[in-house]
């Protein structure tokens, strides 16, 4: 993302200087626009920001309304938050609103339903009339009405707990990691609409409840029609996502996804033939003949996007009939493992207090937070949780931004990267996030600290952990969070997110050589480039495209707020990253990435399971070796299986409740799931032979939580 600092300049200038005859009039109703919006912000102020209780919820889980802890947020700021569109359309919002669970008539959107994914469910608030959950919200584009994601549903958490009486209470915790279950919840979607199509009786249903609405669908003919298609998007968005590694609750490979769906609607239709022409199975057979691409690719548009295609292409490379290859799903899988990278390295949803105020973002600090980078960083979010990208080719015709960003100006054709993907709403919720601190213990809650433990533990930080993770005072407001990377090969976790955030690559498009700088220098992408060149230009070529749904001064005026704003707003110096890691260098670009950062911990005793791929369920477990065969067993280790899904907080290990029910079964035995690595301090030294020495005996363990738990 760091080409980003080198056009800003040029972005603003160019703006102004084409925009400079607008009057005052039209500037001055901007400004008005913007200062509503802000007063609008404030609107919904519920003094319980939306949350509910439930009875009988997952696991038996069943809690008391939800209080709050002082993050620095008003009840207002909650709710603005979790229901503020970033321009994300997973399908249709009447459409969503009616659809009924695949086995009964009980609504999908049905609290019970909702809790069973863990998300977080909502009472009907101002912002949230329909009692959609955290981080589900409305959003409008071109003039119809969807279903989509914010931030919120994987950066809001909740953990709870039983009083002294046996009662349950709970406590959200704002900007914490979310414990959703997102794959399993766009499966059970699929499932669901899929039922409503070939069940007559539920199919005549939903017709007749999403018409009662009286919003975007009148016909009957409509709502079947929207209905099959969203369909068909959703079933390949699962299909082209599917992976080997079984996320569960708590975790998401978003990096794999967002590169999967810059990858669909960016490859050209010859370069797909190309893709799907090189599809072995074992033994070295072609899956696929040259006869039946050119049938399966028949009537695709000659152009330079195929995009919106894959639907069809993925029915007919299942068809068995007059020709087509009638592939069954091993062989599908390998041509999607042909065009796509399967997004095999889940990570836990990272904790975004204190966002505003890091270095680089991102587990393998991917994304410089300087300038308008956390206007990149959001937007390549919004890519990956289904933004809509209306991506077109057309002739080069005059003055046009996103070509001369992305370095197009020499194609005959360019990309017009219109996209749903709101730019001001992104810019305001990055705003906010700046406000966000991070939670404190609640000792009333979950128990008082022991002082002497604490200190003990202090000191033990001081010595061992501090070096990569600061002490950070939370309400100081010009605190700084400093990224501190590790190389792969130091901090020895595993390596499967990283490896993939660089190795990860993908047809190009009309990208192909193209010029891209980086921070050791300028590169032309080739037509199999790595994802993270092709995400970079998309993201810009999305940034420098003005909003459609606005009127021509208003959204270039738009533009120009959000960028000028978005680089003379941020403090973040552009530094270069803080660690041990190898160097990017002019033939390997992307080395830095091959790390992962160690920030503050501040927060951390909310941010449970721990590692970047949520493989270790409390911070005293995180404090155990792991487990290598033939090793002692005198020692305790970090457990190789245990249960994900449950809110039951473990105030004695600090996390989640991880047996006794029955939630997601985590083992730690594959390449992206292991628990491994983090050896330093309290957990164990490695020695040259293999043998380890503690570090530390169980009571300054205890010690050393303890003062974590102060953080």
């Amino acid at each position: 993302m760091a080409t980003f600092f080198q056009y800003i300049f040029t972005i603003i200038f160019k703006l102004l200087k084409n925009f400079w005859r607008i009057s005052g009039l039209v500037v001055g109703l901007m400004v008005i626009a913007l200062i509503a919006g802000k007063t609008y912000q404030n609107w919904d102020n519920d003094k319980d920001r939306g949350a509910m209780a439930i009875a009988d919820g997952a696991f038996e889980e069943s809690y008391e309304t939800p209080t709050y802890l002082d993050q620095g947020w008003s009840e207002s700021q909650s709710l603005w938050f979790y229901n503020t569109s970033q321009g994300s359309d997973l399908m249709p919002y009447d459409l969503f609103i009616a659809l009924e669970q695949a086995d009964s008539e009980v609504l999908f959107r049905d609290n019970q339903n909702i809790d069973k994914y863990r998300y977080l469910p909502q009472k009907e608030t101002f912002l949230n009339p329909d009692g959609l959950p955290v981080g589900l919200v409305k959003d409008s584009y071109q003039g119809k009405d969807y279903i989509g994601y914010t931030c919120a549903a994987c950066h809001t958490n909740q953990i709870n707990y039983k009083n002294s009486e046996g009662i349950t209470h709970a406590i959200r915790i704002d900007g914490g990691p979310s414990m959703a279950d997102m794959v399993g919840f766009l499966h059970s979607l699929e499932k669901s609409m899929e039922a409503t199509i070939n069940d007559e009786e539920k199919n005549q249903r939903f017709i007749k409840n999403v018409i009662a609405l009286k919003n975007d669908y009148k016909k009957p003919a409509a709502v079947e029609e929207d209905l099959a298609q969203w369909l068909k998007t959703i079933k390949l968005y699962n299909t082209v996502n599917h992976s080997h590694i079984d996320y569960g609750y708590a975790r998401l490979d978003a990096f794999g996804r967002i590169y999967n769906r810059v990858l669909q609607h960016m490859i050209n239709r010859p370069q797909l033939a190309q893709a799907m022409s090189m599809v072995t199975a074992p033994g070295g057979r072609r899956i696929l003949n040259k006869d039946e691409i050119n049938l399966v690719l028949a009537d695709i548009n000659e152009n330079i996007i195929v995009d919106k295609q894959f639907g069809l292409i993925l029915e007919r490379l299942k068809f068995s009939e007059d020709g087509y290859p009638g592939l069954n799903q091993r062989d599908l899988l390998r041509v999607r493992n042909a065009i796509f990278n399967e997004p095999n390295a889940p990570v836990s949803y990272p904790f975004i207090w204190d966002i505003g105020q890091s270095d680089y973002t991102q587990w393998n600090g991917i994304a410089n937070n300087s300038g308008v980078g956390p206007l990149g960083r959001n937007t390549g979010e919004v890519i990956g949780v289904f933004g809509t990208l209306d991506w077109t080719s057309h002739e080069k015709d005059g003055f046009d931004l996103s070509t001369i960003l992305t370095d197009q100006k020499n194609k005959n054709e360019v990309v017009d990267f219109k996209s749903s993907i709101d730019l001001i709403n992104l810019h305001r919720l990055e705003a906010q996030l700046k406000l966000l601190q991070s939670p404190v213990w609640p000792e009333d809650k979950l128990g008082y600290f022991d002082k002497d433990l604490v200190a003990q533990g202090e000191l033990l930080y001081a010595q061992y952990c501090q070096s990569c993770h600061e002490i950070v005072d939370r309400d100081n407001a010009d605190r700084m969070i400093i990224a501190s990377m590790t190389a792969i090969d130091g901090v020895k976790t595993d390596s499967k997110a990283a490896m993939n955030g660089v190795h990860a690559t993908g047809k190009s498009g009309n990208f192909k050589h193209t010029v891209q700088s980086t921070d050791v220098g300028d590169v032309v992408i080739r037509e199999n480039a790595p994802v993270v060149q092709i995400l970079t230009s998309a993201t810009i070529g999305v940034i420098a495209t003005p909003d459609p749904d606005k009127f021509f001064v208003r959204r270039w005026l738009d533009r120009i707020y959000v960028l000028a704003s978005s680089f003379f707003e941020n403090d973040i110096p552009n530094t270069i990253k803080s660690g041990d890691y190898i160097a990017d260098t002019t033939s390997n670009p992307y080395n830095s990435l091959l790390a992962y950062k160690a920030r503050a911990l501040n927060g951390i005793w909310a941010t449970a399971p721990y590692l970047h791929n949520g493989s270790v369920p409390t911070l005293y477990d995180l404090m155990l070796p792991n487990y290598k065969e033939g090793d002692s067993t005198d020692y305790a280790y970090r457990p190789d299986v245990f249960m994900v899904g449950s809110r039951e907080f473990d105030t004695l290990e600090v996390g989640f409740i991880s047996e006794g029910y029955d939630g997601f079964e985590f083992t730690t035995f594959r390449q992206g799931d292991t628990n491994v690595g983090h050896n330093y301090g309290p957990v164990m030294f490695e020695h040259a032979d293999g043998s380890t020495t503690a570090t530390f005996e169980d009571e300054q363990r205890w010690a050393l939580l303890e003062y974590l738990k102060t953080l």
